[in-house]
């Protein structure tokens, strides 16, 4: 008989890695991720930062601090081998790894707590404290036992008024070892922020012509806290294992060789994963980037994907590119796809009014008129099923769209059914498809691949994804 054969354990990269968390969302966690990564760049060090959940405005500080790609980690929107995979990849190459988590702790399903307990990866918690004492050593605590098994770095207190104020938080904790500093209010007044914020999130850094120096600032306050002060061998006790997926990602099949996305890309439209270009490349497209802002043509294309953004910051501007519009409306006249989310979607209609309730005439392509507002319209993880599998993404908007083209088909929530009063329209107008939905590209690119035009989009209206 023969010897049994062990086959071989997967390949495992150690790193230095942290996950950035809070209680809530609003703590302070970007600033201090992105002046971790900054801190830890200047002294030369390879920074890797990851950001949970589906965000596309932090991870443009993170690119600023550490100078390289920032790509989401999810359970379910981007799925745990894919995640074990691109954290094995960056342990390969990086010295330390910084993941921000999303919300609170606890938030969501699955939480970034599940992500730290499955990847073991310690975490660091960062509290607002500026309106704390002693309640801040009781809000540590029951953060520490609300779920048993998640492994832990430390806390730092943010927005710190005065060194005795610090010194009180410190000797509130029931663990002294928790303790990694507390960091004093940046600029002046009770609520002021480093990172500015506006409806859907901060203000994305190329936008701030001073985002390094706010950086730096906040590296700088930083150093001078005992997480700061610790040296590289201190940061060894936070080396993680990480083991390439079980399953390798399948790369997805070439349904879009040969064929040219052009992808609409500046402070209009900015709401773009990296990993939905890297999957678009892997199926074979070529992509030409354009900008409407700067009052760019559409390039020569076989598809258009018109990413979210922010177009009623820049509503008349885009409004003035009448040369565009034409090339859209030539685009769509000749069959063409085009897919549209959320603001890109705003864009092609006929008209946007704010909050103010001042109207901007847009593109026209769409029949449809949006309508902003200062209450949430739409928030969390959706999915939507077709091309015989389900495609993942989320929403996020503070905007209403009447539109009368063909509802064609509606997301649902992960793991519920489509329910006609919940989820979001995706509407088809000729070669249009639009939505409010933000896909996640890899979790379908079939689906994807077939709403730039590779074959016709077969809705699956029955599914129960």
């Amino acid at each position: 008989m023969s010897p049994l054969i062990t086959p071989p354990s997967p390949p495992v990269h150690h790193c230095v890695a942290v996950l950035i968390a809070a209680p809530a969302s609003g703590q302070g966690k970007t600033t201090i991720t992105a002046a971790l990564a900054r801190w830890h760049a200047r002294q030369g060090r390879r920074v890797r930062v990851f950001k949970c959940g589906p965000d596309y405005l932090d991870p443009y500080w993170h690119q600023l601090a550490s100078g390289a790609t920032v790509h989401n980690l999810d359970g379910w929107m981007v799925g745990m081998d894919e995640v074990r995979a691109r954290l094995h990849a960056a342990a390969a190459q990086a010295d330390v790894i910084l993941i921000e988590g999303v919300m609170g702790l606890f938030d969501g399903s699955p939480t970034a707590a599940d992500l730290a307990t499955q990847l073991g990866v310690p975490v660091l918690l960062v509290v607002d404290a500026s309106a704390m004492a002693g309640s801040f050593g009781a809000l540590v605590l029951g953060m520490q036992q609300y779920q048993p098994g998640v492994p832990w770095a430390g806390v730092l207190a943010n927005r710190v008024a005065t060194g005795m104020h610090t010194q009180m938080l410190q000797s509130s904790l029931r663990d002294p070892q928790l303790w990694l500093g507390g960091l004093q209010r940046m600029g002046p007044g009770k609520d002021a922020q480093l990172l500015p914020e506006r409806h859907l999130g901060l203000v994305a850094a190329h936008e701030l012509p001073d985002a390094m120096a706010r950086l730096n600032a906040a590296a700088d306050a930083l150093a001078d806290t005992p997480l700061g002060r610790m040296d590289w061998q201190d940061w060894q006790r936070w080396s993680v294992a990480f083991e390439a997926p079980a399953q390798p990602v399948a790369a997805p099949q070439p349904w879009l060789r040969g064929r040219t996305v052009a992808v609409a890309s500046d402070a209009a439209f900015s709401f773009i994963y990296p990993a939905n270009l890297d999957c678009l490349q892997a199926m074979g497209a070529n992509l030409a980037f354009f900008s409407p802002l700067a009052g760019e043509r559409l390039p020569v294309c076989d598809a258009v994907w018109l990413p979210g953004g922010y177009p009623e910051l820049h509503a008349a501007t885009l409004a003035a590119n009448t040369g565009l519009q034409a090339d859209l409306q030539q685009h769509v006249q000749a069959g063409k796809p085009v897919w549209a989310e959320c603001g890109g979607m705003l864009a092609l209609g006929q008209r946007m009014t704010d909050a103010q309730d001042q109207s901007q005439p847009l593109w026209g392509i769409l029949p449809g008129e949006a309508r902003m507002q200062e209450r949430l319209a739409g928030l969390g993880m959706q999915q939507c099923a077709l091309q015989g599998g389900v495609l993942r993404g989320h929403t996020f908007h503070y905007s209403r769209f009447t539109c009368q083209a063909a509802e064609v088909a509606r997301t649902s929530r992960p793991r519920q059914p489509v329910a006609p009063d919940k989820g979001e329209a995706i509407y088809q107008h000729g070669s249009v498809h639009a939505s409010y939905f933000h896909a996640w590209f890899p979790s379908h690119p079939r689906a994807v691949a077939a709403l730039l035009g590779a074959e016709p989009v077969q809705w699956d209206t029955a599914a129960q994804p």
